[in-house]
């Protein structure tokens, strides 16, 4: 379908926003419309929307380059937190007790580990880059994805950590030394740009989003982005991602996400590009969370089912969308 961004706004400023999706939105604060949109693709509208109400827990991800993982976890509950293992990743752990804050541990201070939702855990499991390989982070800052892949390679190889936001940087630059991720160069640029610096052998592009998938953590978000806006980040995705694509190597594999519930920031945007080019293939991407949604506003995407998502109400964690996809 031609200018599938124009047919998406339309289709979505055609919802019929009905008395209960006012009376929701009225009592957990969020626009009409989304709640409308959430009927649509959230087998449970009301366990989502409860869910939001609650903040997730905190993971951490170990640094097999300071320590075991086994030591780090010892050492943790030694001081009172305690620990769960993430199902999707070795590496992972979700806190279900902090006495006080994990930055203020000797351990964080050292690079043991690095804090954040588990879901974030996901993405770079998924990619699963290799020693030796030439590998890019394209939206990088404050680095917890970048310094995973990064000790996923043993440090062997080469990754670029894109950031475009000068005053990023910094935060960026500090994890990688803290963490000791010896192989990871950071590039200030936007990742647009990214096939100048390629090929890659594989690539992340966790895209800039409207943050649906976090509203936990940032209730603003129940509020802050109108249709247009939605739309307008769906299309800045869509051309990332196309650049992101073109920066792989033949047969080479990018895996793409975002802190986002939108299927008009995944599954559509997958949907445009794939629309749009004849060497890409969506990959399985594994059997964590939930699939990825096939129809929505009449749209059709039988492949999504190979994408996964994250759910707070399904999975206690922040909402999120991983895909993966090898350029041909």
């Amino acid at each position: 379908m031609k200018n599938l961004a124009r047919e998406i706004r339309r289709r979505l400023e055609e919802l019929k926003i009905l008395r209960r999706h006012k009376a929701l939105a009225k009592r957990y604060g969020y626009l009409p419309y989304m709640i409308a949109r959430y009927d649509l693709f959230v087998e449970d509208t009301l366990a989502l929307l409860r869910a939001f109400e609650r903040r997730p827990n905190d993971a951490i991800r170990c640094n097999h380059l300071r320590s075991p993982c086994k030591r780090l976890v010892e050492r943790l509950e030694e001081r009172g937190f305690k620990l769960k293992r993430v199902p999707w990743s070795s590496r992972c752990f979700e806190v279900t007790k902090a006495p006080f804050s994990l930055s203020s541990t000797p351990e964080h201070l050292d690079g043991w580990f690095y804090i954040m939702d588990k879901s974030s855990c996901l993405p770079p499991e998924v990619l699963s880059p290799s020693p030796g390989e030439r590998v890019a982070d394209l939206a990088s800052a404050p680095g917890g994805k970048a310094t995973y892949l990064a000790e996923m390679m043993g440090y062997d190889g080469e990754l670029l950590a894109f950031e475009r936001n000068r005053a990023r940087v910094p935060a960026l630059l500090n994890n990688i030394e803290r963490m000791g991720s010896l192989n990871v160069k950071v590039i200030v640029d936007d990742a647009y740009n990214a096939p100048k610096y390629g090929p890659f052998d594989k690539a992340l592009l966790d895209a800039p989003c409207t943050g649906e998938g976090v509203i936990a953590r940032d209730p603003s978000r129940k509020r802050s982005k109108k249709i247009e806006d939605l739309v307008l980040m769906h299309k800045v995705q869509v051309a990332l991602l196309n650049r992101a694509l073109d920066s792989l190597k033949s047969g080479g594999i990018l895996v793409y996400s975002t802190c986002s519930i939108a299927p008009e920031e995944n599954e559509l945007v997958l949907l445009a590009v794939l629309e749009g080019r004849d060497d890409v293939e969506v990959l399985d991407s594994g059997e964590a969370g939930s699939p990825g949604i096939s129809e929505y506003l009449g749209f059709e995407f039988p492949e999504a089912v190979k994408c996964r998502r994250l759910w707070p109400h399904i999975h206690g964690s922040e909402g999120f969308f991983v895909c993966a996809l090898r350029r041909i």
